[in-house]
């Protein structure tokens, strides 16, 4: 079995400007979202990920921006999950498998960069509490790319007074992935080497 489509919310998606259209309370929202993700240098955390089926998977995620990024499955699932800065690469270990993309044409773009401006493309769904916070971002011009659909929560202490929650990711056919994040340790030390992979693909000797 691949294991690489357990991973779908990782597949590209372009970030494209949109029009604001919300209030100003909305705006205010994506502001403290913008400081949150801006004072996060590294971030590590345990996460859990629910598939459109039920399936749920766990793992531990370790973060360092600019553009680094590491999901690590629980033991019994031979896939890996990292950026280094420049690409987005998945491994599955079972079937020796990798595929990459730019981590600019990623949905996971939006939670690399502290410099990217949220109020270009995303949006501010609307809550009944200032508590939560939920920030969709999408291509309106490219829909088969679908949607995620990040979730801040209002914690003292925490870096801008907000804690990531986790994620929610709908493809085109509207099949829904979430994941959420427990365990959350902001600006502690990562080293580059948590962001190395080993390539699983067979050496291709030379005749």
């Amino acid at each position: 079995m691949t294991y690489l489509k357990y991973a779908l919310f990782f597949a590209p998606i372009a970030l494209v400007a949109t029009v604001p259209t919300t209030a100003q309370s909305s705006s205010a929202r994506l502001a403290r979202v913008v400081a949150h993700m801006k004072a996060v240098g590294t971030m590590s955390a345990d996460f859990t990920q629910t598939d459109r089926n039920g399936r749920v998977l766990t793992g531990k995620l370790l973060l360092k921006r600019p553009g680094q990024v590491r999901f690590e499955y629980q033991k019994d699932v031979p896939l890996l999950i990292v950026a280094d800065g420049r690409a987005l690469t998945m491994v599955d270990y079972e079937v020796k498998q990798v595929q990459r993309w730019p981590i600019r044409n990623s949905p996971l773009a939006a939670l690399l960069d502290p410099g990217q401006d949220l109020g270009r493309y995303g949006k501010v769904i609307p809550s009944s509490t200032d508590d939560v916070i939920s920030v969709e971002v999408r291509d309106a011009k490219r829909p088969e790319f679908g949607t995620i659909t990040m979730i801040f929560v209002a914690k003292p202490g925490a870096p801008g007074g907000l804690t990531l929650n986790g994620w929610v990711a709908l493809d085109s056919k509207n099949n829904r992935t979430s994941l959420r994040l427990s365990d959350i340790n902001y600006n502690g030390p990562i080293g580059q080497n948590a962001f190395t992979w080993r390539d699983p693909r067979p050496v291709r000797r030379k005749s």
